[in-house]
């Protein structure tokens, strides 16, 4: 079991295929349930904003996109904690100095990146004059991010005390507390955005005002979670938290960077793909928008996955164990690869209910809309396995504390064959929209080709090889 694992790392043969499946599992369903959940607190957002008129729902559309990137970049950044401390924990069970020492240098991370984060959403403004938006929803977007961006840092400590949690075999807190959130979120909304059960009236900046209530509701549902378990409150990860480490913070930071890197180069290329759509058409656009909401929302269980492989496979690379390294890449690539299959066959055979998520598929108004859709979602099918496949063996290769080199597997794939062949298709051919999607498909596939042959050959590419790390002393620090 995943508990045993931690206790009492294997230093040889590992468990076999049959634990090591049920192990990834059982750490990979609360991780994905979690990020599913992530995703239904956003659209919580959007329900309550969109009730406001467009223009507020396009300045919040604007803000978040910006927002939701950096938030992304920077949470690869200061998640890349999750692989250093299961190395840690498999180095020598329980590490309780080296895993405390590592999540306070990822809080420290977090503040530092966060601050710049912050400094980068707020050119906000000048980047919507510069690109023409109408003023009106510049007004409005610039008051919404600026209380907006005071929710960065705190999101960032979640995250790192989300991949404490789950790094110490206990994700379904993570699962628990994204969950209520959803509410606290929701309530908050009701609350602030139209003035109800005695708060303000604040319109959009409402919505910022419930995204920071629920940000420190989640904080504070953390350390108290933290606090109560047994397990975890052994660590005192808040324990001397002015002590610094600056081998280990620049050890996170040195991992962390590339993983940043990397979700950039793949959500800009997903930016550049809608503008590329724009250029062809309004309703290809918005077709191209729907699809791609389909498939996001299936991306999050393999995304969940491969932060179960980070953790499983670090496990073992701290404890020196090849074949336990072995088993937990490659039984978190099956099942990432096997939910990718059954999401695959979805829309193929059952298109239009997925498209009925988000707007009416039999209404007449929307023909031409679903016509274009349903000629992506067949695209998204034909994605689906590279896509589950590049993100899983992706965070395997973290597990091992390698992301440079898939960083640069990233950049090239997704912005030399994967926006070449959309430029191409989509501008010098009549597939129009459908070549801009098979460019993306071509960029997951190349991705997942490359990540998983280096994955493959990940002893002979001396991947596997930990250096020496330093040994613990017993005092608390």
């Amino acid at each position: 079991m995943a508990h045993d694992l931690i206790q009492n790392p294997p230093r040889k043969r590992g468990d076999g295929w049959r634990a090591e499946f049920g192990a990834t599992f059982r750490l990979s369903w609360p991780l994905a349930a979690a990020n599913l959940l992530q995703t239904l607190t956003y659209a919580v957002d959007v329900i309550f904003i969109a009730r406001l008129g467009e223009e507020e729902l396009a300045a919040s559309a604007l803000t978040v996109a910006m927002f939701g990137l950096v938030l992304w970049a920077l949470s690869g950044l200061t998640g890349a904690v999750a692989a250093v401390a299961a190395a840690e924990l498999g180095e020598r069970a329980p590490a309780l100095r080296a895993v405390r020492r590592s999540v306070r240098m990822a809080l420290w991370l977090s503040v530092a990146s966060g601050i710049v984060g912050m400094g980068l959403c707020l050119l906000l403004g000048p980047l919507m004059r510069v690109t023409g938006q109408e003023p009106r929803i510049v007004a409005l977007a610039i008051e919404y991010n600026t209380l907006l961006v005071l929710s960065l840092v705190p999101m960032l400590f979640n995250n790192v005390l989300r991949s404490f949690v789950s790094t110490l075999d206990r994700p379904i807190f993570a699962t628990a507390i994204t969950a209520g959130g959803i509410f606290v979120n929701a309530l908050a909304n009701y609350a602030f955005i139209f003035g109800n059960l005695g708060a303000p009236e604040l319109g959009l900046k409402g919505a910022a005002m419930a995204t920071i209530i629920t940000t420190l509701t989640t904080l504070l549902a953390y350390i108290v979670a933290i606090r109560l378990d047994k397990r975890l409150h052994r660590y005192r990860v808040f324990g001397r938290w002015w002590s610094p480490d600056w081998e280990r913070l620049w050890q996170i930071t040195r991992i962390g960077t590339p993983i940043a890197l990397t979700i950039t180069a793949e959500a800009g290329i997903f930016g550049a793909a809608a503008f590329l759509m724009g250029n062809i058409g309004a309703g290809q656009l918005a077709a191209h928008t729907i699809a791609l909401q389909i498939a996001a929302l299936a991306f999050q269980v393999p995304f969940g996955v491969g932060q179960a492989a980070t953790i499983r496979v670090g496990y073992f690379y701290g404890a020196r164990d090849s074949e336990g390294i072995r088993r937990a890449g490659w039984a978190a690539i099956a099942i990432g690869t096997g939910f990718m299959a059954l999401t695959a066959l979805a829309m193929l055979t059952i298109p239009k209910p997925l498209i009925a998520i988000y707007v009416d598929p039999w209404d007449p108004q929307n023909a031409v809309l679903v016509s274009f859709a349903l000629k992506y979602i067949v695209i998204a099918a034909a994605f689906q396995l590279f896509d589950g496949m590049q993100a899983v063996a992706a965070g395997a290769l973290r597990g091992l504390q390698d992301t440079r080199i898939p960083m640069w597997i990233a950049a090239f794939a997704y912005w030399v064959p994967g926006i070449g062949t959309a430029l191409v298709l989509g501008f010098a051919t009549p597939l129009a929209g459908v070549g801009v999607w098979i460019g993306l498909a071509t960029g997951l596939t190349v991705a997942a080709a490359l990540l998983g042959w280096r994955w493959h050959r990940r002893e002979a590419l001396g991947l596997t090889t930990r250096p020496g790390v330093r040994s613990a002393t017993p005092a608390f620090s």
